[in-house]
């Protein structure tokens, strides 16, 4: 079984820029293709971006393609969420997921493994 541990968040200007890591053990990470989704107080956890096994396919969601970058770095078992442009409204706790599957999926049901979250905080 995989284990999730997020970094990388904290507070910045609208406009700025955060880089998320999501560092994983317990398991072969190139098992598991990785999603990103986040979580905005008193609203449902919605899908940032996912990608599969080995990076070479990746999807954003609309709120965020351009701006947001996901990769992942196998030979260090981790994935990263490159944000730029923040905007008051990408405020939220972010989490990384993960599907034993080598496809990606948008889909919350589908991922097995969490994170516990870091906070994003975006001033206006």
């Amino acid at each position: 079984q995989v284990q999730l541990v997020e970094s990388g968040g904290g507070l910045v200007q609208a406009g700025g820029s955060l880089r998320l890591s999501c560092a994983a053990s317990g398991d072969t990470f190139s098992s598991y293709s990785m999603g990103w989704f986040r979580q905005a107080p008193g609203k449902e956890r919605e899908f940032v971006a996912s990608i599969n096994w080995n990076g070479g396919s990746v999807y954003h969601a609309n709120s965020v393609r351009g701006r947001f970058t996901i990769s992942r770095d196998n030979a260090k078992s981790t994935m990263y969420l490159q944000m730029n442009g923040l905007r008051p409204e990408d405020t939220a706790v972010y989490y990384c997921a993960a599907r034993y599957a080598s496809g990606l999926s948008i889909t919350r049901s589908d991922y097995t493994h969490w994170g516990q979250g870091t906070q994003v905080t975006v001033s206006s």
